[in-house]
């Protein structure tokens, strides 16, 4: 019997990694009987496939069974691939699996053509169900199937695995491919304490189950030697054990560190020492504040104390980690102006970004329970969101809606955490004002309804520019636009600089037989060189920058400066203007040498600099862009 598990991931990216389906076939393949009768074969799928192309690269293997994993962004084209599937193989096995799949089983099963459903943890009842497939008999009284016997809804839960060591790794068993260009979905532990009332993650059992620190070590052994470049850390309570949380940023440090970790983490469990083996680490964590509110927080089953989190993030701050929240508008009794009032609660923490969802009500959670109880109106099938409650008009959900795509295009995907708070301060506005002008004037210029997504970086930074320059000129603070200017543009060129890759450096015998005003240079794709209208290292010794202050001690007389990439850091050198022009002037077409001689700068002082330049990686030589 030949099996296929396909997943159907939201688009292409280092996170679009078929691990449940891939712990599914290694549980499988841990059973020697089942390993040499059952071949499975791991397929992936994105949103933009049609239900056809899927079914037909489905067919191609030619299989006896297809499962798929079902979550909230892609059920219906699930179950579509499961229609075209039938009206094609009739005969064939067709199941789901996965969270929204076990949330919704008998909704799933009532209105789609699917033989029967995999809840919950599906490694022990997956092999349980292919065995009985493969020799023909019945699934009726199988643990983890949910399925519809004559008409009647039927459904026997399975215990959660208690030792996760039992479950084989798909990573250790080869059975996911590593390497530099792949991402890394790195589970750590199953379960949650927390029981938040709109989420899901603490349904199926009690308690956190986690993997043991010899099996991580291992894993993160094979990362390391395979050099992939980034995990996300499927671990909803990762420093809820601090102890065994430091263990494990301790084994990264040392293993592995120069791979970029994602991890969500609970505020209340951080302290100096953990926020100090954050910083040490290349990684981003995420932390779910939803709302700055606790009354609206205790409504949905959470407690929040405002004075520990902010403690507990300075810790954060002073330590130098990068890190995330997440809002969530439209709780119950939360209104828009609550949401504001979080928005400035967040902002005012110097956040790397923030991601703001609308609420959903999920199948499966108590919040889905209790929905009528708080009056809101949501959407019956996926997403799920909330359209409007007593405390939130629909209109009001759609200006929070605004203001989310304000906050992900102007401060999060424009990396204005470093400046933000500087340049409100003499506006005398709050965060949330400010997002909501630029999500007016966003609206005038480009229509209701742009996401961040439909926008370059570059596009995105000519914005910021333009609308500050609208913004301080009408609160006539234009005197300090020319040092705002600087800090934007600043930091967009260290921004772009610091994601892109260094050229290889010559070395010095490479230097040496270089004729550096002759050979053909060109400015390296990774440097970029700027004008500004103040000293940028006065700029950047200002740190967190009062404009006032600054535009009072100092002159706009200009500076230029170049700002490229060695190593994993960002270096800033300011220039003099013949050093400048000569950067600028640097093509395939023009020599070193005809371009000094347009600028008056000495062959013999150009080559000075063009010795540095080469040897910092901000000029190439042309045939090695």
């Amino acid at each position: 019997m030949r099996v296929v598990l396909a997943a159907v991931h939201t688009r292409p990216s280092p996170q679009a990694v078929p691990l449940a389906n891939a712990f599914l076939k290694a549980y499988l393949y841990a059973g020697e009987e089942l390993s040499a009768g059952i071949p499975v074969s791991l397929v992936d799928f994105y949103l933009d496939w049609s239900a056809e192309e899927c079914a037909a690269a489905i067919l191609t293997e030619n299989p006896d069974a297809v499962g798929l994993s079902m979550y909230v962004w892609n059920r219906s084209l699930c179950l579509e691939i499961a229609a075209v599937l039938r009206s094609r193989r009739p005969e064939l096995a067709i199941f789901v699996g996965g969270p929204e799949a076990t949330a919704d089983a008998a909704g799933v099963l009532s209105d789609s053509c699917l033989d029967f459903v995999i809840t919950g943890e599906g490694e022990v009842t997956f092999r349980e169900v292919m065995a009985r497939l493969n020799a023909g008999t019945s699934l009726v009284g199988t643990e983890g199937v949910a399925s519809y016997t004559a008409g009647a809804f039927e459904h026997i839960p399975r215990k959660p695995v208690e030792l996760l060591d039992t479950l084989p790794s798909p990573y250790l068993g080869g059975l996911l491919a590593l390497n530099d260009q792949c991402g890394v979905l790195w589970q750590l532990s199953r379960g949650c304490d927390f029981a938040c009332d709109f989420c899901f993650d603490h349904k199926g059992g009690a308690g956190v189950r986690r993997f043991s620190l010899e099996r991580i070590a291992e894993e993160l052994k094979l990362f390391a030697r395979s050099r992939v470049t980034q995990v996300v850390v499927l671990d909803s309570t990762f420093n809820q054990d601090m102890k065994r949380a430091k263990e494990i940023l301790r084994l990264i440090k040392r293993i592995a560190p120069h791979i970029h970790f994602h991890f969500e983490v609970r505020s209340e469990f951080i302290d100096q020492e953990l926020a100090r083996l954050f910083a040490q680490i290349t990684c981003s964590l995420q932390i779910g504040l939803q709302s700055a509110d606790p009354l609206i927080q205790r409504k949905v089953g959470r407690i929040f104390n405002p004075a520990d989190f902010l403690d507990k993030v300075a810790l954060l701050n002073d330590a130098g980690a990068v890190f995330g929240f997440d809002l969530i508008y439209g709780l119950p009794g939360d209104t828009l102006k609550g949401f504001a009032a979080s928005l400035d609660f967040a902002l005012q923490l110097y956040p790397n970004h923030l991601d703001i969802f609308p609420l959903a009500v999920l199948p499966g959670t108590r919040l889905f329970c209790r929905a009528s109880d708080f009056g809101l109106r949501y959407l019956h099938v996926p997403p799920y969101t909330v359209l409007c409650s007593p405390t939130f008009s629909k209109e009001e959900m759609l200006v929070a809606k605004g203001l989310a795509a304000a906050c992900d295009i102007f401060y999060s995907r424009g990396k204005a955490v470093v400046w933000f708070n500087s340049v409100l301060a003499p506006l005398k506005m709050r965060p949330a004002a400010f997002l909501d002008e630029f999500r007016l004037w966003l609206a005038g210029k480009e229509g209701a309804g742009i996401s961040e997504e439909q926008l370059s970086d570059a596009r995105i930074w000519q914005m910021q520019r333009d609308f500050l320059q609208d913004i301080f000129a009408e609160k006539k603070k234009i005197k300090l636009l020319p040092a705002v200017l600087d800090l934007v543009d600043y930091h967009y060129y260290y921004a772009v600089a610091l994601l892109s890759p260094a050229p290889e450096l010559p070395t010095d015998r490479d230097l040496e037989q270089m004729n550096l005003l002759d050979e053909p240079l060109v400015l390296s794709q990774s440097a970029r060189i700027a004008r500004f209208n103040y000293e940028i290292y006065d700029i950047l010794a200002s740190g967190d920058i009062d404009l006032r202050e600054f535009t009072d001690c100092f002159v706009a007389g200009g500076s230029f400066a170049v700002i490229y990439p060695r190593g994993d850091e960002v270096f800033t050198e300011s220039l003099i203007e013949p050093y400048y022009r000569l950067l600028i002037g640097l093509t395939k077409m023009l020599s070193a040498r005809e371009i000094c001689a347009g600028i008056g700068l000495p062959g013999e002082e150009a080559t000075s600099f063009l010795e540095f330049a080469v040897s910092e990686g901000i000029v190439v030589s042309a045939g090695k862009t």
